[in-house]
C-alpha cells in the first residue's frame, strides 16, 4: 500500500477524536497566546491554526461564523476576531515552534508554540459615568 494522499498525523487517535484534539488545542493556543504540548501536535496545528487567523483578519460576518464554527467556541473565536487577528502585522507565519527539550515520562519531544507578534491583552475599561451621576447628586 502506497502513502499518496494521506496528510496529517494519526497520533494512534480516531478521526473524531484527532478532529477535538486539533480543535482544544487551538482553543488553549488562541486562550492563553502560548502553549506548550508535543512537538508532533505543535506541528499539527500549526496550520489550521494560521489559517483560522487568515480568515479572522478579513473581520466581516461570514469570518466570525467559520472561526466560531471551526474552533466550537464563541468566545475564542469573537476574541481571535475583535483582538488577535487585529495585532497580526503579517500576511502570514503567525506562529513559531520553539523546542523546548524532552518529557520526563516517554521522552516524548515537547515545544512552545506561540505568536511571532506580540499579542496583548486589551485593557478594561472603567465606566466612568457613575461617579459623575453620583458628584452631581452631591452638588444638589
Amino acid at each position: 500500500m502506497h502513502r499518496h494522499g494521506y496528510k496529517g498525523r494519526k497520533f494512534g487517535r480516531e478521526n473524531d477524536q484527532r478532529t477535538a484534539l486539533t480543535r482544544g488545542l487551538m482553543r488553549s493556543l488562541f486562550k492563553y497566546k502560548s502553549i506548550n504540548t508535543t512537538l508532533a501536535k505543535a506541528k499539527e496545528i500549526r496550520r489550521p491554526a494560521e489559517k483560522l487567523i487568515t480568515i479572522a483578519k478579513k473581520g466581516d460576518l461570514a469570518s466570525r461564523r467559520l472561526v466560531i464554527a471551526r474552533l466550537d467556541d464563541q468566545f475564542i473565536g469573537n476574541d481571535l476576531v475583535d483582538n488577535i487577528a487585529p495585532q497580526v502585522k503579517r500576511n502570514s507565519g503567525y506562529l513559531k515552534i520553539e523546542r523546548t527539550g524532552y518529557r520526563r515520562g516517554d521522552n516524548a519531544e515537547m515545544a512552545t508554540i506561540s505568536f511571532v507578534d506580540e499579542i496583548t491583552e486589551p485593557v478594561a475599561e472603567e465606566s466612568t459615568k457613575a461617579p459623575a451621576k453620583a458628584a452631581k447628586k452631591e452638588d444638589k
